[in-house]
């Protein structure tokens, strides 16, 4: 596709195939896109560096509460990208939003830091790649909804199922040609052992780290090596735990697949049934349905035991009348109820990309699905549309997942949302659960976008 038709598309605003979108992600149209990223830890890095292989972008900025992690980012943004030049380094995402010269802001946050700042990164005119789940509460993710629609900016959110080219085949395939027959039920699950189980003493934080600021808005707790790097999922107080790390990217899943929207319903039980010695105050186990209607959808995840099939310890089985598709970030698996089952494995394309095979703490398995999401984001912002996971879907997924934490702490009762509210209804208690507090001087973005 060269430039003329690139503007001749636009122009029309004709509707694109993922065929003519990854073609249009190819396209460049001026100066390099100015990228930078907020939060330079595991899977910002992930995010960003699959965006550096897949377009010719310009990484200016990087940002983090991490002097080490921070210097350290720079140095391999320095080296993978094409300019070879250093970005720009800051403690504070405000400073680096200042400079309003960024066209995409990448946000690799954990969750309690995702709804400021990507309000504040589309404020300063940037489109935008966040993390999932895109909030901890349900009023944080209306507040970045509607902030995106009033700037016009492009979000594209990290369920990047919705991009994963096995999963992309087995939708179109067997969900989509009807060789399922009637969905009435699907099962999603993780069985990983993924929960923090020691339980170390509290100390100082560490040289390098500002834990006020890594803390934010959400409730000053006693730092703890658990909580940076990576592990901080282990507290409620920073995300949703295992439902809003896992279940969200399943549920998003199975949603985008079928084409389903809100749940009418949704309940949940669990706790912490086993290992109770933990620092840890997620739950260790946990079932919800997501009802909608003449199709549930069921989430169980166990961090300790064993997975029902240890070939899918984490993934969806669609159960339909014709016949079970069984789907996972490493394959899938269609079992008609007559004819001839069919198996994929995930390709990782270690050999297009071959500096995938050495990259630290990457998942091989994953990057292409991220290198199609970017693609799939550049697409979007090429052409002003929405990219495929986009802010809509990920606020559905995420206020969906958050709500199975809500019925779980209300002692498993049904909560019924209404769509056209947008709330928990006949039940005040629920509905109050919908926003945390937050901690001084930090404001909500429900009073600042009210």
């Amino acid at each position: 596709m060269n430039r003329r038709q690139f503007l001749q598309l636009s122009a029309a605003g004709t509707a694109l195939s993922a065929l003519d979108r990854e073609a249009l992600a190819q396209v460049v149209t001026g100066k390099p896109k100015r990228v930078g990223l907020i939060g330079t830890g595991w899977y910002g890095k992930a995010d960003l560096l699959r965006l550096v292989q897949v377009a010719p972008v310009d990484v200016v900025s990087l940002c983090d509460v991490d002097t080490k992690m921070l210097a350290a980012a720079a140095d391999l943004v320095a080296e993978r990208q094409v300019s070879k030049k250093k970005p720009r380094t800051y403690s504070d995402y405000r400073e680096m939003l200042k400079e309003k010269d960024l066209d995409i802001v990448l946000i690799g946050t954990p969750d309690h830091w995702h709804a400021l700042a990507m309000i504040a990164a589309v404020e300063a005119g940037a489109d935008i790649y966040c993390q999932k789940p895109i909030s901890v509460d349900i009023a944080e993710g209306q507040a970045m909804l509607a902030a995106a629609r009033k700037h016009k900016r492009v979000v594209q959110v990290g369920t990047q199922r919705r991009s994963t080219p096995h999963l992309i085949e087995a939708k179109e395939q067997f969900i989509d040609t009807g060789k399922l027959g009637k969905i009435a039920y699907v099962e999603i699950y993780c069985y990983y052992h993924m929960r923090a189980t020691d339980n170390p003493p509290d100390t100082n934080p560490p040289e390098g780290f500002d834990y006020e600021m890594w803390t934010g808005p959400a409730p000053m707790r006693p730092y703890n090596k658990l909580v940076h790097p990576r592990s901080w999922r282990a507290f409620m107080e920073y995300g949703n735990g295992i439902v809003g790390d896992m279940c969200i990217h399943m549920l998003d899943m199975a949603r985008w697949m079928m084409g389903l929207g809100w749940a009418k319903s949704v309940s949940s039980n669990g706790g912490i049934l086993v290992d109770t010695k933990s620092k840890a105050n997620i739950s260790d186990t946990q079932e919800a349905t997501f009802d909608y209607g003449d199709v549930k959808i069921v989430w169980t995840h166990r961090t300790w035991g064993d997975s029902v099939d240890p070939k899918y310890p984490w993934g969806a089985t669609f159960y339909g009348d014709k016949g079970t598709l069984k789907a996972s970030v490493n394959g899938y698996d269609f079992i008609p109820s007559r004819g001839t089952p069919v198996h994929k494995d995930v390709k990782m394309e270690l050999e297009e990309y071959p500096e995938d095979k050495t990259e630290k703490d990457l998942e091989k398995h994953v990057a292409p699905a991220i290198r199609g999401h970017m693609k799939d984001l550049l697409a979007a912002i090429a052409q002003r549309s929405k990219p495929v996971a986009d802010i809509e879907q990920g606020y559905i997924s995420t206020a969906t997942s958050i709500m199975a934490n809500l019925s779980m702490k209300l002692g498993g009762r049904t909560l019924a949302w209404e769509q056209e509210k947008q709330k928990v209804i006949n039940d005040p208690e629920a509905d109050r659960l919908m926003r945390r507090p937050y901690r001084a001087p930090y404001k909500h973005p429900a009073d600042t976008m009210a």
